[in-house]
């Protein structure tokens, strides 16, 4: 199995970015899917999660009504769309792949991890 984000980068406050995950060699419309961010010095947080079928998304309080999740099936790809970013949504984001077919704010719960993508948001 293997999840590579892309689509980090350095991006102004109030800016956008889009993350993309590209997962392999799982059945991927099965899995839930999150997207976590881990700054220095602060522990990996779940940002949001959509489970298989797509419905009854997660976010976090800190990032809802600014970033939404996708997935698109057909091409095995998980999306995060950034906005209104803020100088504390700065971290490497991961993407991961859950144990069934429904998320969960647990990392535990999470199986497959890709390597991780910078965020930087600077002012």
């Amino acid at each position: 199995v293997q999840l590579v984000e892309s689509g980090g980068g350095l991006v102004q406050a109030g800016g956008s970015l889009r993350l993309s995950c590209a997962a392999s060699g799982l059945f991927f419309s099965f899995y839930a899917m999150g997207w976590f961010r881990q700054a220095p010095g602060k522990e990996r947080e779940l940002v949001a999660a959509i489970p298989g079928g797509g419905s009854s998304t997660y976010y976090a309080d800190v990032v809802k009504g600014r970033f939404t999740i996708s997935r698109v099936n057909a091409k095995n790809t998980v999306y995060l769309q950034m906005n209104s970013l803020k100088l504390e949504d700065t971290a490497v984001y991961y993407c991961a792949s859950a144990r069934g077919s429904n998320w969960s704010l647990l990392a535990d719960e999470y199986r497959y991890w890709g390597q991780g993508t910078q965020v930087t948001v600077s002012s």
